[in-house]
């Protein structure tokens, strides 16, 4: 997923950066509002980590949160087609 989608799906995604990064508090994730430099700055405070470090983190959170949605929604489509193949052989 790219920064533009992540900011799109902000309140969305805030779960996601909990989840992520537990010590980020909801003022923080007010403040950052989809500003990936704001996360960047506030990853280094609370985590006390350099801003390379901050921007590799969050560059791995952005790829993985879109492939772990991606996934997601490919797992719920097989299942539903597995429940309406089911439902076409009891109908047939």
């Amino acid at each position: 997923m790219n920064w533009e989608q992540v900011q799109g799906k902000w309140s969305q995604m805030k779960g996601d950066l909990r989840q992520k990064w537990g010590k980020l508090t909801d003022d923080d994730l007010e403040v950052i509002a989809g500003s990936k430099d704001k996360l960047m700055g506030r990853l280094q405070e609370r985590y006390g980590i350099a801003k390379d470090e901050a921007m590799r983190q969050i560059d791995t959170w952005a790829t993985t949160v879109g492939s772990t949605e991606t996934a997601e929604t490919r797992a719920e489509r097989a299942r539903e087609n597995q429940e309406a193949a089911r439902s076409h052989r009891k109908g047939a």
